[in-house]
């Protein structure tokens, strides 16, 4: 993608987080960020192919895994591939994420769904199946870099700061989805329009006030920073590293015994839905193992002035 196609967002000051939905996106607070270039839409099949083909780049999810990284792991479950989404045929309990979620051996960006799937036909797509370092090295091979949190929220706002949504503060305005997120109980009822699953091809939905689109649901984006709970961080650690978090304070302290820190993925998918993770929102944040490739997860870069 060209310079002349990236955005250009001009640097200012804006209202980052909200205490108005999940405990990991408050306190509210006032931060500063730089002017930056951002790409309109998220990085698309048709493009990370051209990036593997001039380097011959091989993605996490296709490579073999350590097992002194996964104590205790299923030895079955060692081998490479990706997370991907099984609906399941009714209503399950929202606390386990394994009724809809299973790892599968085989499944990479170039077969999203696992073996049988593919992307052919998908070129206008995000790429899925990324795990960090993939998102990083397409970045430094397109001569750009992935967007901090802030960067990323603020030009995710579109200008409107403090909305629940880039568009506003009403999820569908005139009874109108206007980002691809689960319409439906989520994980089985899927009442979306024609029974549309998946992602949808970028510039599908209308951009925001700076012209980006997609930048709630469909995927979700990674960013640079380390995971931190910012509530738990008093106001001078947050000045003093803007971030928020470490690379040691990202860790999942339910899970001391696997050590792969975390950093920040925003925007939600077309996985979230009103019943669940209700995160197709600027302001919304999770933390993801930079090792994890999911069938929802992809990248968009920026260029800083």
């Amino acid at each position: 993608m060209s310079d002349e196609a990236m955005v250009w967002i001009e640097g200012g000051t804006f209202t980052m987080g909200s205490e108005r939905h999940y405990p990991e996106e408050a306190p509210v607070r006032r931060v500063t960020v730089d002017g930056f270039w951002i790409d309109p839409v998220a990085v698309t099949n048709r493009q990370f192919k051209r990036f593997v083909a001039k380097t011959g780049y091989v993605t996490v999810a296709e490579r073999s895994l350590d097992p002194s990284q996964y104590p205790g792991a299923d030895p079955e479950l060692l081998k490479p591939g990706g997370l991907v989404f099984r609906k399941p045929p009714g209503r399950v309990d929202l606390r386990d994420y394994r009724h809809w979620w299973a790892y599968v051996p085989g499944a990479n960006w170039r077969h999203p769904l696992g073996p049988g799937s593919s992307i052919q036909g998908l070129d206008d797509h995000p790429v899925v199946q990324m795990a960090f370092e993939d998102a990083l090295a397409y970045a430094r091979w397109a001569g750009k870099e992935l967007p901090t949190e802030a960067e990323w929220e603020f030009a995710a706002r579109g200008g409107l700061d403090g909305a629940d949504y880039p568009w506003g503060d009403a999820l569908m305005p005139g009874g109108k989805a206007l980002a691809n997120f689960w319409q439906g109980e989520f994980p089985w009822q899927n009442l979306a329009p024609g029974g549309r699953f998946g992602t949808v091809a970028v510039r599908s939905y209308p951009p925001n006030g700076y012209g980006l689109y997609e930048v709630v649901g469909n995927v979700w984006e990674w960013t640079l920073d380390w995971f931190a709970t910012h509530g738990a961080l008093a106001d001078c650690c947050l000045e003093a590293n803007p971030k928020g978090g470490t690379e040691q304070s990202s860790y999942d302290p339910a899970m001391p015994h696997i050590r792969i820190p975390r950093k920040v993925l925003k925007g939600g998918s077309f996985l979230c839905a009103y019943n669940y993770c209700r995160r197709y929102r600027p302001a919304a944040r999770i933390p993801q193992m930079v090792d994890s490739a999911t069938c929802h997860q992809g990248f968009r870069c920026v260029r800083r002035s």
